[in-house]
């Protein structure tokens, strides 16, 4: 175990998107009952913080803006200077690397052996597991405990707090909107599965975020389902995990909502293309005991159902068939809907499972 004094400050930093961020917290809740006298603050860029509202092992949340100037930069460095006894980079980038550096006397992360810039980071990190390409990335940061002398816990924490949605009927959440087009099902795929949910006796409520572009698609997919309540852009992060936490089912694709549903229990049916399940797939609750697979029809892993359409090509791990965040992916536009059925067919007759929110801190 690194030494550390009795009541360390930590701090982790996580300056990627929505989901990697959410992943970083069960690297964030070993710390807190590896160490249940310390102070843990978490740096992550601005947006991405109401992912980890409520969270109990949190005290503190630092911002750095996503597109940081270099004076940005230099006002963290200034900010976290020695502050800390333990930095814990979550990322193999130069960035995280460097502001952990700055951060504390003892850091730690993980370390990518390809990089040929790596070998300032193995000397600046005395704490460092490999970053192996098709190893989850939760598993990355759990083998940072491991080094650091923690019991693992396995769970991801999500969004706390908020108020609830009141539904009197049991219900569905749909998440059709991915951040980006090569990551789409079809809106035919979508109203067909809408219409099977509402025929099996649940309600279906839509959920999507605020941007005009992903409203305007939800437009496209949504208008001509009157029996749809839409709530897109209406939820807050803790409103969303709720409303996910208490349907007896939920289905999305490759997008932090999907990762955030299978994080609390809620039985999650994932609809991945071009993506990478291995590194990449939902992280269960519970964790994830065996590995997902590189690509299949439908496979399952505790709570989540991962349906993919395992073209000779799937996952390719490109941005679509054209290479390019708004290009169409043909294991998408061809997946039937039939596959995804399957899947909800089997989903629907488990029941959620229990999440652990206990952040097991002491006082005093």
């Amino acid at each position: 175990m690194i030494p550390l004094p009795a009541r360390p400050r930590i701090l982790v930093l996580a300056l990627r998107r929505l989901g990697d961020v959410l992943l970083s917290t069960a690297l964030i809740r070993s710390l807190r009952r590896g160490f249940p006298a310390c102070k843990i603050d978490a740096l992550v860029f601005d947006g991405t913080e109401g992912i980890l509202a409520g969270n109990p092992d949190i005290d503190c949340i630092l911002l750095l803006p996503q597109t940081a100037k270099l004076s940005d930069t230099a006002r963290m460095v200034w900010r976290i200077w020695r502050r800390y006894d333990l930095a814990v980079s979550t990322q193999t980038g130069d960035r995280p690397v460097a502001l952990a550096f700055a951060a504390a006397p003892r850091r730690a992360g993980p370390i990518d052996d390809a990089d040929p810039s790596g070998d300032w980071k193995r000397r600046i990190l005395q704490v460092a597991v490999p970053a192996e390409e098709m190893t989850h990335r939760v598993e990355w940061l759990l083998r940072l405990a491991d080094a650091l002398g923690v019991k693992r816990a396995p769970d991801l924490v999500t969004p706390q707090g908020g108020e609830d949605i009141a539904i009197a009927e049991p219900y569905a959440v749909i998440h059709a909107a991915p951040m980006f087009r090569y990551k789409q099902w079809t809106a035919a795929g979508w109203r067909e599965l809408c219409r099977k949910l509402l025929a099996q006796g649940l309600a279906v409520i839509t959920t999507g975020g605020p941007d005009e572009n992903e409203r305007r698609y939800l437009d496209t997919v949504w208008n001509a389902e009157a029996e749809v309540r839409r709530l897109d852009g209406g939820t807050d992060w803790p409103q969303l995990s709720r409303l996910i936490a208490g349907a007896r089912l939920y289905v999305g694709p490759d997008t932090s909502v999907t990762h955030l549903a299978a994080a609390t229990g809620c039985p999650t049916v994932a609809i991945y293309g071009p993506t990478d399940p291995r590194p990449w797939g939902p992280w269960p609750c519970g964790g994830l005991a065996v590995a997902w697979d590189a690509a299949a029809a439908v496979q399952r892993r505790g709570n989540v159902w991962l349906v993919q359409n395992p073209l000779p090509c799937t996952p390719c791990q490109l941005e679509g068939c054209e290479r390019r965040r708004d290009s169409f992916s043909a294991c998408l536009d061809e997946l039937r809907a039939q596959s995804v059925f399957d899947a909800i067919d089997e989903a629907l007759v488990v029941k959620p499972a229990s999440v652990d929110t206990t952040p097991e801190r002491s006082v005093g």
